[in-house]
Parts: structure tokens; C-alpha cells; sequence
């Protein structure tokens, strides 16, 4: 928690402050941005980001990608290797602040990171096939209701998002349902349109297409407002439910980044994440701009560690050790 107050003080410097002489020289040779991803929307959207990035900090942002442990292991690696010198950075996920929450590990994302800049962050739907006697979401817990145990519904995962999602649904609203995980968002659509489960948690992005071939029907999103991709489709907030829950994601270096240079990439990949480009990415993927400054990124980090622990511990995956 020291390093977090430390990373919002150095934060608020850097943003009302001039700029310290180390950021005149910054960067004299390329950047390596770790991506914990090997393929799929989110490495797509960080190749953009460096690749417009580059323009403005006059030295290439080159990807690297580093898979494995839910999106921790690349990050958590470069914050443990990496000089805090912002030649070595990382894509940061939500997964960083709910892993420590759900199996033992070495490592406390709030003492570990210096917080760069929040990004964007995926929408999430609940969707089901054309065929589907729910034809909304109000439905659907209703029959829930009164068969309980006996819907099923499809995740990219145990312990995803989209399961604590779920999760927390089932709760608010209270009913019963059996989780069946799956490998991915394509995996879990293709099991839903093969009828294998009645619903899918899943991003906007892996069911639109299936939606605009009337082959799936989605019944509600997670943002705080209405997609204008789909005018007709409300939000679980609109229909009673106190939920607003998408994956933010943004960038991340070591702890102990000097403001000025935390101050040098956020002015770039900020540039980077307003450039009509990158919208043009954003609207293809189904993602919103999500931005948050240095200080911000940290004090949403914090908050959201402790949310997450909640999610965690209400779907019965709490780590006990």
C-alpha cells in the first residue's frame, strides 16, 4: 500500500507539474510492451496502441507477447525484471488484481506496479439462441427461478470475469444455475448455438456476429449505458439489477517509475487512445474508451482489489491459505 500512495503522489506531480530533465532524453531507444496475451482483441487493440504511441514518443513500442497464469505471468515478470526506467511496460487486466484472491501468490498487484494509464475495457452481454424461449433478461431469471439448479450457462472460464458476473446476477437476483467453464469467448458461443448450454456470459464482441445473423439474441449488457451498436438492448442496470461490470484494462511498468517518465508514456498512449484510429479499432471490437490518469489508474486499482476479493469470495472461490 506504500508503493500505491507513493505511485498516486508521484502521479498528481507529474500531471500539475513541469517535467522533470530525465523526460527530455525519454525514450533514446524502443519500448518493449508486454502483452500477457498471444492472439485476439486485446492484443489487437495493444498493437494499435503502440503502434500510434510510436509516433508521438519517436521511438517504436514493440509488442511482446507473454501468455499463461490468466494474464498474470507477463506482467508480474516484468515487474519483478524490468528496470523502472519505462523501456520495459505491460498491458495490465483485471485478472492482476483477482488472482492473489483466488490462489497463493508472491505478490500484491498494489506494491508491484507503477499504475500508467487506464485504456478501455470490454462490454459484457448475456445472450442466448434465436430459438431461445427467453426473450429477456426478466424471463430468463424467472424460469431460473422456478427450476432451480437448472439452467446452465457458458464462460471463457473458472473464475473469469464473466463467471463472477454470473455470479453476482444469480445473487442479486436470486436464483440457481450450474456454470459449465469453457476455453474461450468462441468456444462458449459455439457451445451455446449448439445448444450444450441455455446462455452465455460472454464480451459483445464474440456474439454480435451470431446476433446479426439471427442466430443469438442478447438479452442485456453490463455497461452503465446503452450500446448505440444496439439501440433495443437495456442494461442490467435499467432492469433493477446493481450491476455494472465490464474488464478494464491499461498500462502498467515497475514500481518506482519516475513521474516524469510515467508522465512521458501517459501523454503518448493517451494521444494514442484518442486518435480516430484507434476508435475505428475500439468500435469493431465493441469496446469503449476507458480513461484514467496516473492517479486515478492506482486509486481505481485499489478500489477494485477489494471489489474483486468480494466477487471472489461470493462465488465460493476465495483462496483460504
Amino acid at each position: 500500500m506504500r508503493q500505491l500512495l507513493g505511485a498516486i503522489c508521484a502521479a498528481s506531480l507529474l500531471l500539475t507539474g513541469p517535467r522533470a530533465a530525465q523526460a527530455q532524453d525519454f525514450p533514446n531507444h524502443p519500448i518493449t510492451l508486454v502483452v500477457p496475451y498471444s492472439s485476439g482483441p486485446t492484443d489487437a487493440q495493444y498493437r494499435k496502441l503502440a503502434e500510434l504511441a510510436s509516433q508521438h514518443l519517436g521511438q517504436p513500442v514493440i509488442v511482446e507477447n507473454k501468455p499463461g497464469g490468466n494474464g498474470t505471468i507477463g506482467p508480474i515478470q516484468m515487474a519483478r525484471k524490468a528496470k523502472p526506467d519505462g523501456y520495459t511496460i505491460a498491458a495490465s487486466t483485471i485478472s492482476l488484481l483477482r488472482q492473489p484472491h483466488m490462489q497463493k501468490v508472491d505478490w500484491n498487484p498494489l506494491d508491484e506496479f507503477t499504475w500508467i494509464i487506464g485504456l478501455g475495457g470490454y462490454t459484457f452481454a448475456v445472450a442466448v439462441r434465436e430459438d431461445s424461449p427467453f426473450k429477456t433478461l426478466k424471463e430468463m431469471i424467472a424460469w431460473a427461478k422456478a427450476n432451480p439448479g437448472r439452467l446452465t450457462y457458458g464462460t471463457p472460464g473458472q473464475g473469469s470475469s464473466l463467471h463472477l458476473l454470473m455470479e453476482e446476477l444469480a445473487r442479486q437476483a436470486g436464483f440457481e444455475a450450474v456454470h459449465v467453464p469453457f476455453k474461450g469467448g468462441g468456444e462458449t458461443t459455439t457451445a451455446m448455438l449448439g445448444g450444450h448450454v441455455m446462455v452465455t456470459l460472454n464480451n459483445v464482441g464474440s456474439v454480435i456476429g451470431q446476433f446479426d445473423a439471427h442466430k443469438a439474441r442478447i438479452l442485456a449488457i453490463f455497461d452503465a449505458q446503452r450500446l448505440s451498436r444496439l439501440p433495443d438492448v437495456p442494461t442490467a442496470k435499467e432492469l433493477d439489477y446493481d450491476i455494472v461490470y465490464g474488464s478494464p484494462y491499461g498500462l502498467v511498468g515497475p514500481r518506482n517509475m519516475p513521474a516524469a517518465i510515467v508522465g512521458r508514456l501517459h501523454d503518448a498512449f493517451k494521444a494514442a487512445l484518442e486518435a480516430p484510429g484507434n476508435q475505428t479499432l475500439l468500435d469493431t471490437l465493441y469496446q469503449l474508451p476507458w480513461y484514467r490518469s496516473p492517479q486515478q489508474y492506482a486509486e481505481w486499482a485499489a478500489d477494485a482489489y477489494k471489489q474483486e476479493r468480494r466477487f471472489v469470495e461470493r462465488a465460493g472461490l476465495l483462496n483460504s491459505q
